[in-house]
């Protein structure tokens, strides 16, 4: 089995789909549209994933986009996305077989200061971020993928051999941006088992 396992997070290893998140706040569907073009607008969260903004001034540009009736709703889905957060399935149970192996397991996620600073409440993220032997987010390192120097990053910080290593994402982009850094990657396809498979043979 290969020695090193990057996994990245949103849809690796969590669900991250703004309909599920919006919904324990907003039932009507032209609201919900309108709130998540807004509170997941790539506009706030490529900055956050970088670090360079701060939650307030996320807030304070949702709330300047949208009707005044709807700022309460759009804060409620921005400031509690984290806790909302699912698993992929049968992702969970396949970081767990990993970590009975010799194998190391690592996270490097583009993700804000704001998982990074709560994500320890949520306790099924909490339960599987204990298999792994080390974290790098985005947010608050100020680096991001598919940029080499994130990569270079993880794999100096945990002293990680490249020739022994997997990076997994949903990304095809970063998963270029790791083999340009010298990292072989596999692009998840939303198929736990299938990754097993891989990881497994």
């Amino acid at each position: 089995m290969i020695k090193h396992i990057i996994f990245d997070f949103g849809n690796v290893l969590a669900r991250f789909y703004p309909d599920e998140l919006s919904a324990p706040y907003v039932t009507d569907a032209e609201e919900k549209k309108l709130i998540c073009d807004i509170v997941f607008d790539r506009l706030y969260w490529d900055i956050l994933d970088i670090g360079s903004i701060s939650d307030e001034e996320v807030r304070n540009g949702i709330r300047s986009r949208l009707p005044e009736n709807l700022h309460e709703k759009a804060c409620a889905v921005y400031d509690n996305w984290v806790k909302n957060l699912t698993p992929v399935k049968g992702m969970q149970e396949l970081v767990a077989d990993i970590a009975k192996t010799d194998s190391k397991i690592y996270l490097l996620s583009n993700i804000s200061k704001l998982f990074a600073d709560t994500y320890s409440e949520v306790e099924w993220i909490q339960k599987l971020f204990s298999n792994f032997d080390g974290i790098v987010l985005s947010g608050p390192i100020g680096k991001i993928k598919p940029n080499k120097d994130i990569f270079d990053h993880i794999t100096e910080k945990f002293d990680i051999d490249k020739n022994d290593c997997i990076f997994i994402d949903d990304s095809s982009i970063n998963i270029e941006g790791a083999k340009k850094a010298g990292i072989n990657g596999y692009l998840f396809d939303g198929n736990a088992d299938k990754l097993r498979e891989f990881l497994f043979k």
